[in-house]
């Protein structure tokens, strides 16, 4: 396919019939009110809009079936392998595997410092839970000593045990590892943090204070960079390293208790830089109801006003957006820092539609480009400077767009915004676009894809599931895969990583865009992942996906550690990766058949992640949660998990390495380990022993049992329709 949208129509009549009376309402009242958006060009626009693209986004939905359709028949003829030469040339053929075209650089203008020129954590969150979406637009700036006191950096065993009240030992732990990190990142010309009396600022500069009277400045005094209070006795002072601030907040010397052996009382960290409101695969958004509900947290996120109010401990808790931080520089003029996270919003992709809007022929519009539409129209409150804080202070809107497959469907999308820009009066490429390289049509042609977002592209970023979930589904009759958990080993997804570095780095991303790395899945295992995510930034990624706002505190010391930029300098060296070991498809050797136990074990993993994760998102809507694994390991689980899961399962089911009798008895087996899991929830239903009655089991059971036929191995088809059932009982 090589569709080309055709310039905007002029917009017909509009037909109030076709769109969602309360979307309109939300709009008409909530939204446009604070745009300079005219009402009427708007939603006749939007009509025009709809009909004009839907057409080319159901055809690159065609082309998507027809290319699988292509490579199902040529593994079906080749169940006894094949030469990596004669599969490469077949995908050639098919327009899969295009080819690459001359050497360019990205263009892209007005982007924020988080995404251009500093590195540091992201995070990712459900827009539709107000909570959860405040929390980590304030994740900006963590407390060190909270995040390791309440992490497992330290044992929660024996001495260090946190208990009820504050463990004096646990408490000298944490200040002890953060003296280290100050040392290691801020060091003094001589002596250590752990020492110092007091600091003071002294003819610009920042002195530290001794026993003896003995004083010390910075190895490096230009990390000094402000401070707040009386400069012979600062309530704090913020250092910089690597781009990232450190806030010192310190004590006098009179207000030093047992629960303080250091002057320092806190050390915040400047954590996540950049945090993505999804929209798409950690929400369950199946009506217009969930639609407009999601569309509305994100409005509040632009005005300034989303607030949530909860219980903690008997007392009413109201959570807000964080103000910004203002301090003094060492000569005394203002120094400002942000006191939010840079917000990024996630579309959905183009495979869902949508019944808040409707074509002239009756049928649901696409959700992602409703989506693009609304979201762009909420972020110009924005850009107008009608809302309480500033977002972006370049004047840019940025979308992560996910689950794109190749070349064409990218250039679709730059071609939606473009659209969206004339619809609501913005200058061009004021819609910036994150190309999430997750599906394999789109890694091997990444270059090709950046290429046609070259004006736009702010981020492009790996993803093992859902990446591995287009793996398993693309190769579905090429054989049986080996067990999921030997798949992160293999040649592929290794050279998977490095290429998506080296491309990025090749069509010059640095000093312009993100290279991102993706999620630490367990957010209870922190000191698991002190130890392993330093790896992202060694790797020449600029940013990298965690779980939570303690997880971003912790991760931002890795970018203390590591200088990202110089290194990216350093990888631009290297030679590409293999497309021959992307290419490589990770199957069992042709033939082999695993161990009862080994099936037995791999079948029960997956069944227990499928059922623990769907049945909180059938039955209470819930999007994106942390789920106890089938050893109690909580791990992060969104759609993109599932999708890996039940695109194994069935592709075992279909190479007879199990039996759908074998799978069905598992299934109901971890059924019944998930429902003891829950046991505490007062809001959870048991599926067991009732299976035929429990909506949420049933749509576990398809998606495996049907995963071979679902679009691309996606589970939103059938998630949302097994949802929205359960909604009407």
């Amino acid at each position: 396919m090589n569709q080309s949208i055709q310039p905007p129509r002029q917009a017909t009549e509009l037909d109030m019939s076709r769109i969602n009376q309360d979307l309109y309402a939300f709009i008409q009242s909530e939204v446009l009110p604070l745009t300079d958006v005219k009402s009427e060009e708007f939603w006749a626009g939007f009509q025009q809009l709809i009909e004009d693209l839907a057409p080319v986004n159901k055809q690159l939905l065609a082309a998507r079936d027809e290319m699988q359709a292509k490579i199902d028949q040529w593994h079906s003829e080749r169940q006894e392998g094949f030469e990596q030469a004669e599969y490469q040339e077949f995908l050639k053929s098919i327009g899969y595997l295009l080819p690459e075209g001359d050497d360019f650089e990205i263009e892209t203008a007005n982007v924020d410092e988080e995404i251009a020129t500093l590195a540091g954590p992201q995070l990712v969150v459900p827009v539709k839970n107000a909570r959860f979406a405040l929390n980590a637009a304030n994740a900006r700036w963590g407390s060190l000593y909270d995040a390791l006191y309440g992490s497992d950096i330290f044992p929660k065993e024996g001495e260090l045990a946190p208990t009820k009240e504050y463990n004096h030992a646990r408490g000298a732990a944490v200040i002890g590892y953060a003296q280290e990190f100050l040392d290691k990142s801020f060091p003094l010309a001589k002596g250590s943090h752990k020492d110092v009396l007091q600091y003071s600022v002294f003819s610009s500069h920042l002195l530290a204070y001794f026993e003896g009277g003995v004083t010390s400045g910075l190895e490096y005094p230009k990390q000094f960079v402000a401070y707040d209070g009386d400069p012979n006795h600062p309530e704090s002072i913020v250092l910089k390293n690597n781009g990232l601030h450190v806030d010192l907040e310190l004590l006098r010397n009179d207000q030093k208790d047992s629960n303080h052996d250091s002057i320092i009382s806190d050390i915040l960290v400047e954590s996540a830089l950049s945090t993505i409101m999804d929209c798409e695969d950690s929400v369950a958004a199946v009506d217009p109801e969930d639609k407009i509900e999601v569309y509305k947290n994100w409005l509040g996120l632009n005005k300034g006003d989303l607030e949530e109010s909860f219980d903690k401990g008997g007392k009413t808790m109201v959570r807000r957006l964080a103000e910004d931080r203002h301090f003094l520089t060492p000569l005394g003029k203002d120094y400002n820092l942000h006191g939010r996270s840079l917000m990024l919003v996630r579309n959905v992709g183009h495979l869902m539609t949508t019944s808040l809007m409707t074509t002239a022929a009756g049928e649901e519009a696409p959700e992602g480009i409703v989506d693009g539409v609304v979201t762009s129209l909420i972020a110009m409150i924005d850009l107008n400077g009608k809302g309480k804080f500033k977002n972006s202070r370049t004047g840019s809107i940025y979308i992560v767009k996910p689950k794109m497959h190749g070349p064409e469907e990218v250039k679709f999308t730059c071609e939606l915004f473009t659209r969206v820009e004339q619809l609501l009066g913005l200058e061009k490429n004021t819609l910036k676009v994150g190309i999430m390289d997750e599906e394999r049509r789109t890694t091997v042609n990444l270059k090709e894809c950046i290429r046609e977002a070259k004006e736009r592209v702010f981020f492009i970023n790996t993803g093992f599931l859902d990446r591995t979930g287009d793996e398993i589904h693309t190769s579905m009759l090429a054989g049986a895969f080996i067990p999921k958990g030997q798949i992160k080993s293999q040649p592929w997804i290794g050279a998977y990583e490095n290429w998506n570095v080296d491309i990025g780095l090749e069509c010059g991303f640095t000093g312009k865009a993100q290279i991102g790395k993706g999620m630490w899945a367990m957010p209870d295992e922190m000191a698991a992942m002190m130890e392993q995510k330093v790896g992202h930034p060694k790797s020449g990624a600029n940013t990298a996906w965690v779980p939570s706002p303690t997880a971003a505190t912790l991760h931002a010391m890795h970018y203390h550690q590591v200088d990202v930029f110089a290194t990216q300098e350093e990888l631009k060296g290297r030679g590409r990766a293999s497309l021959t070991d992307i290419l490589t498809i990770p199957l069992l050797p042709h033939g082999m058949q695993p161990t009862a136990k080994i099936i037995n074990a791999e079948l029960e993993n997956n069944a227990q992640g499928i059922l623990g994760y769907v049945v909180r998102w059938i039955d209470q809507g819930v999007g994106c949660s942390k789920v106890p694994d089938i050893n109690g390991v909580g791990l992060m689980e969104d759609r993109a998990t599932l999708r890996i899961s039940s695109q194994h399962i069935a592709n075992w089911l279909k190479h007879e390495i199990c039996t759908q009798e074998q799978v069905r008895e598992v299934m109901k087996r971890m059924a019944e380990v998930v429902d003891s899991q829950n046991a505490g929830d007062p809001s959870y239903t048991n599926m067991a022993p009732n299976f035929e009655q429990s909506v949420a089991y049933q749509a576990a059971e398809a998606l495996v049992f049907e995963g071979t036929t679902q679009p691309n191995g996606y589970t939103e088809p059938l998630l949302h329709a097994f949802r929205q059932k359960a909604k009407a009982q």
